[in-house]
């Protein structure tokens, strides 16, 4: 199971940053935003399936070693898993802000 910590330390990978030791505060990265970092890796989730889905028709042709199948497959399963993660996460933000009084 995907966890909210997992969840931010792939993304964290995905930028090539580390996460912040407990306590300490965080500069946020010159010239990124969130959105252009969702779309990143969106493109990333979408090439990490392509790959997958490549490699199986490799595989089934005979070009390709199982091994290799099944690393492309765990890839593309563990990003869909963050992908969730993420998304259970602004949705669950999103709804404790709905609820809000104003």
């Amino acid at each position: 199971m995907m966890t909210p910590l997992a969840a931010a330390k792939a993304y964290a990978a995905a930028q090539g940053a580390a996460l912040p030791a407990a306590g300490g505060a965080a500069a946020p990265a010159a010239g990124t935003d969130f959105g252009a970092m969702l779309k990143s890796v969106m493109e990333d989730a979408v090439q990490t399936s392509r790959t997958a889905e490549t490699q199986m028709a490799a595989h089934v042709q005979g070009k390709a070693q199982l091994i290799d199948v099944v690393t492309a497959i765990s890839a593309a399963e563990t990003s869909l898993e963050t992908v969730m993660a993420v998304r259970d996460q602004v949705i669950s933000a999103y709804q404790e802000i709905m609820r809000m009084p104003i």
